[in-house]
């Protein structure tokens, strides 16, 4: 498959794969208005698996095939929040692999159900800090080596780096009509920021590239200093971490925003209600960030945003049910 976008035409039936990438771009019309920058969404939750992550899956799953390191009918294994998992399993179904994703216990009972109706091995971690035998990194790598699986390893694959280097970032840039004031993110793996990170610094090098970080998460003040934070507890999904993720470019970076939950949840129902825009908390945490960088008025063009997952995988949280 390549790297490069969709094309929405008409012609011959496509693979469900070759759908990944090429979402819309849509302005918050209602939440930013009035503010010195417009804010641009990049709707990643209308990718076929629901995130942003499927971009991720089918670019490592790609670069194992093309070196030769996976063979047909394999076992995939993967640690993840469940939208990495997700999108394996969109591609594990297409090619006919097996999979196993191993996942922290504060992830969603949403996640694994769907992962289990794909026919999914979901191992359960307890919440332990990156370095524990428990941790469902260290348990992935340590299954991998017992079974002999492949260990797709979001954390640590060029791959994911690459694939928004080389198609997320020049599909916002072209979207935004040529021009971006600013770029702002979560990290989970950090592929993302990382990715559209180094493009825009070639392609438009006055950008800032924020960090949208939980109130919790280290990686704000490790971007900042060098040191990470203390590793508190939080509950959006899917981004922060007590370790800096090995492909996180803290180079890249300007500048962070911390988030509390609170603020984050309120804003997933403001995004629902106000803008129709179907997403999971994370894409709270981030749209927060930036609307707070285009209140600065510090930004020369548009503040462009990546809403990272969908709504559906959340339902049974306490924080969506309430209704904000």
């Amino acid at each position: 498959m390549s790297l490069a976008p969709p094309t929405r035409s008409a012609g011959r039936a496509r693979g469900i794969l070759d759908w990944i990438g090429g979402t819309p771009l849509v302005p918050l019309a209602r939440i930013g208005a009035g503010l010195p920058s417009i804010v641009l969404a990049k709707c990643e939750h209308m990718n076929p698996g629901g995130s942003v992550k499927d971009r991720v899956a089918v670019a490592i799953v790609d670069d194992a095939e093309r070196r030769g390191v996976i063979r047909p009918g394999a076992t995939l294994i993967e640690a993840t929040a469940g939208n990495t998992g997700i999108g394996l399993a969109l591609v594990a179904a297409v090619r006919g692999y097996s999979l196993v994703c191993v996942m922290p216990a504060k992830m969603s009972v949403d996640k694994r159900a769907s992962l289990a109706a794909l026919g999914v091995r979901v191992v359960v971690t307890p919440n332990a800090p990156p370095d524990h035998p428990d941790n469902f990194q260290v348990v992935a790598r340590r299954i991998a080596a017992e079974e002999g699986y492949f260990l797709t390893d979001q954390f640590e694959s060029p791959a994911n780096v690459r694939v928004h280097e080389e198609t997320t970032g020049p599909e916002i840039l072209d979207q935004a009509g040529g021009t971006i004031g600013a770029f702002v993110a979560g990290a989970g793996t950090g592929g993302t920021i990382t990715g559209v990170g180094r493009f825009l610094a070639r392609a438009q090098p006055a950008a800032r590239i924020v960090l949208a970080d939980p109130v919790g998460s280290g990686l704000a003040a490790w971007v900042e200093t060098g040191v990470v934070g203390p590793d508190g507890p939080y509950q959006v999904e899917g981004i922060g971490s007590g370790k800096p993720p090995a492909i996180l470019d803290r180079t890249v970076i300007d500048d962070v925003e911390r988030v509390p939950d609170a603020e984050s949840f309120a804003m997933v129902h403001r995004l629902l209600r106000e803008e129709g825009l179907l997403v999971g908390g994370s894409s709270g945490t981030a749209v927060v960030a930036a609307l707070r960088v285009a209140a600065s008025g510090r930004i020369d063009g548009p503040v462009v945003v990546v809403l990272p997952d969908s709504w559906d995988r959340y339902a049974s949280k306490p924080w969506m049910s309430r209704g904000g």
